[in-house]
């Protein structure tokens, strides 16, 4: 066996010259070098992250967990001895960002292939800069000029870290990237974790899975183009116990809305890694002589007290630095869509007097959906063509959007901006800006096709026809949907080397629209939305103010996929529809029921006004008021899974303000048999010592004290008088 128990004489001279640029840091910085383990040390507020060079030059991960206080107590980084001559140490040593090269059997971060037929790739560490909350380390491979900078990002309060990669080709040959991850997570070894993901389909997204990880791989991924329904791209690992508020957990997040992978390995000798970044089917990405390529945002982060503590933590990312609105942020504000009053029936007298009955309860931003545009009468025709149908709006949508402006509410409009229906004049005119492989079928979904957007054509006329309608219209706000996932997913007009760049070009030039619309319309807010949940990620959540969480609006069925969807992602940016009944499912659920579901995100209304009642207009405008008290708490707060949809007939959640004045808790009981008694909600995250003051909406309170301490509402808890099939209940506690 290779002897490795002394350095040898470069790395001496190596560690040198990190010494002779790097000096000991105060232990309180955020990211600090320490000579003695050498080693840098990423601090947020609870956990601490370090990243060594080992005797072989080697950049090896050497600590993810609960805060250290002191460095010196970390032993200096040194590879793992090989076990046989089966597995050597680049299998069996935590390697920072291994490439596919020596005798690396598990999942390497980067794998290429060389013009000259070379594939095998071994980086070792070059130098590295401090600047504030970022570190950058530069690794080279032994012979190329071929460097991998790996940035790390903290995020003191948030208690996250963010590290990808850039992939330079400083070689005088075509570099081909044949798998290219942002990095790979290491936890602790162990031999009894459990992954936590979520995992679904259209209108049954964000459903929880939970299973204990062995011995292999489990594979997270998605091949569709987009985010997709299928899966997310986020993961949570515990030991096995943790539930809502006890617990280590150690999770992550990927910021790319185009094909994803993570990969949960398990090796054999019991050591948890997870990779992820660009998923690396059907991926070929060459790198010619002095370009480069960056791989997405991977955000990850520990928790000691359970997923309850991973869940705000991601909340506090969002709305601190990811949103766009993280610098001002703002309430979401209460939507109305027209979409399942009038479908492609829209005209101007028809939304106006949606308008209308909209304002009268509350509706602050009026949503057109589909329809309105080219000849638009239902999903064969249309899209792509995004002028105004004169026949629906013989003078435009001036008048129409005026009025809304008058109702004191904002206008949105829905497009549809990455599809192309074949009956359509864009298609006719230019057939070649779908996808396609020339010569084979081009399969249509909801009658339409995928427009090439990895194209700068196809970029460009999107952009332009977008903005020209919002350069002529008062519009603040666009639903971008997209209804279909990829097929033939080919580029003829590329050099035959390049056209798998789609994969990853195509979502770029969909950010770079997005940016382009916002920084020439100030002010503008976008939804994400692919038939639902099918585009939601932290890559997305840079450019879009909220997301569509899923197509199905049915308040029971809501509850699961709500309750999934917050374990990574913000209440502020979900939006939930109240609609009519029966629903998806056939269920008549009261409207009350209804409301008290959706007003657990960003509160929107889908129903058919022209239908309600004047009970129904006068129930909605009480609720959309009792929301507008509670939404910051709602939408900016923490939550509190209390108990969960999955575990029983009684579900409940609070949210508690980030000041701590305002606590509300909504309750929810599916079915009832044989009345059993409903079970005491003890609420968390009070100040024990403070007094709040009980605000009810209705007399479902067991007890009915105008003040309770917050010892005895997080001790001793309330109880809710709740019967019947989808009775439901909310309350406030304001601390006074």
């Amino acid at each position: 066996m290779k002897n490795k128990l002394f350095p040898t004489r470069s790395f001496f001279l190596l560690t040198v010259a990190i010494l002779g640029i790097c000096s000991a840091a105060n232990a309180a910085d955020v990211v600090h070098y320490s000579p003695i383990q050498k080693a840098w040390f990423l601090e947020t507020g609870h956990t601490t992250y370090v990243v060594g060079v080992n005797e072989n030059g080697e950049l090896q991960n050497m600590y993810w967990g609960k805060k250290l206080t002191r460095d010196e107590d970390l032993a200096p980084a040194h590879s793992n001895p090989e076990w046989a001559s089966f597995d050597s140490s680049a299998t069996t040593t935590n390697l920072e960002y291994p490439g596919w090269g020596d005798r690396l059997y598990t999942e390497p971060s980067l794998k290429v292939t060389l013009a000259d037929g070379v594939r095998d790739l071994v980086l070792k560490y070059d130098s590295q800069q401090i600047e504030g909350n970022t570190l950058r380390l530069k690794c080279k491979d032994i012979k190329y000029d071929l460097a991998v900078t790996l940035t790390y990002r903290v995020y003191p309060d948030e208690d996250i870290i963010r590290k990808s990669s850039t992939i330079e080709n400083h070689t005088n040959q075509v570099v081909t990237l044949e798998s290219a991850q942002s990095g790979v997570w290491y936890l602790p070894r162990n031999e009894q974790y459990r992954l936590t993901y979520a995992a679904g389909r259209w209108a049954g997204e964000d459903q929880l899975q939970q299973e204990p990880i062995r011995q292999g791989k489990v594979v997270l991924e998605s091949r569709r183009g987009n985010t997709s329904h299928q899966l997310y791209p986020w993961f949570a690992i515990d030991k096995g116990g943790s539930d809502q508020q006890h617990g280590q957990v150690w999770f992550g997040a990927l910021g790319w809305s185009g094909n994803w992978e993570m990969v949960v390995e398990e090796t054999p000798m019991h050591q948890v890694r997870v990779t992820g970044g660009y998923n690396d089917f059907d991926f070929s990405y060459p790198l010619k002589p002095g370009e480069h390529l960056d791989t997405p945002d991977y955000y990850a982060g520990y928790s000691d007290s359970g997923f309850g503590g991973v869940s705000n933590s991601l909340y506090r990312l969002e709305l601190n630095e990811i949103l766009p609105d993280h610098e001002h942020p703002h309430v979401r504000p209460v939507l109305y869509n027209s979409w399942e009053a009038t479908e492609f029936n829209v005209d101007e007298a028809g939304q106006k007097m949606l308008a209308e009955k909209a304002a009268k309860i509350g509706v602050e931003r009026f949503v057109m959906d589909d329809g309105w545009f080219g000849a638009r009468n239902n999903d064969h025709a249309g899209l792509g063509d995004w002028v105004v149908n004169r026949q629906k709006f013989p003078n435009g949508l001036g008048p129409l959007i005026q009025y809304v402006n008058q109702l004191g509410m904002d206008f949105g409009l829905w497009f549809e901006p990455e599809m192309v229906n074949p009956d359509s004049d864009l298609y006719r005119k230019h057939p070649d800006w779908a996808m396609n492989f020339p010569g084979r079928p081009r399969s249509e979904a909801r009658n339409q096709l995928v427009l090439n957007m990895a194209r700068d054509d196809v970029r460009d006329y999107v952009f332009n026809a977008m903005d020209k309608m919002l350069s002529e219209n008062n519009v603040k706000f666009i639903k971008w949907d997209m209804n279909r996932h990829f097929s033939e997913p080919g580029w003829p007009e590329a050099p035959v080397a390049e056209q798998k760049e789609i994969w990853i070009k195509y979502v770029r030039n969909v950010y770079e629209i997005m940016d382009r619309l916002r920084q020439k319309h100030p002010g503008l807010e976008i939804e994400s939305c692919s038939g639902g949940g099918g585009r939601v990620d932290l890559g997305v959540l840079e450019r879009t103010d909220e997301v569509w969480t899923s197509d199905n609006t049915e308040a029971l069925d809501r509850l699961k996929i709500q309750e999934g969807f917050t374990y990574a992602y913000s209440p502020k940016v979900m939006m939930a529809w109240v609609t009519d009944v029966p629903n998806f499912n056939g269920r008549s659920t009261p409207l009350k029921f209804r409301f008290l579901v959706a007003m657990q995100g960003s509160l929107g209304i889908g129903a058919n006004l022209n239908k309600w009642s004047p009970e129904d207009s006068d129930l909605a405008t009480k609720m959309i008021s009792y929301y507008k008290s509670v939404r910051e708490t709602v939408q900016m707060g923490s939550l509190y899974r209390l108990f969960s949809p999955r575990e029983g007939e009684f579900t409940a959640n609070e949210y508690v303000a980030r000041d701590g004045k305002q606590a509300v808790v909504f309750a929810f009981l599916h079915s009832q048999q044989f009345r059993n008694p409903m079970p005491a909600v003890h609420l968390r995250g009070l100040d024990a010592n403070a007094i709040y003051r009980v605000k009810t909406i209705d007399n479902k309170l067991v007890e009915t004290h105008e003040t309770y301490s917050g010892s005895y509402l997080m001790n001793h808890g309330v109880e809710f008088k709740l019967t019947g099939d989808y009775d439901s209940t909310a309350v406030t506690f304001e601390r006074q």
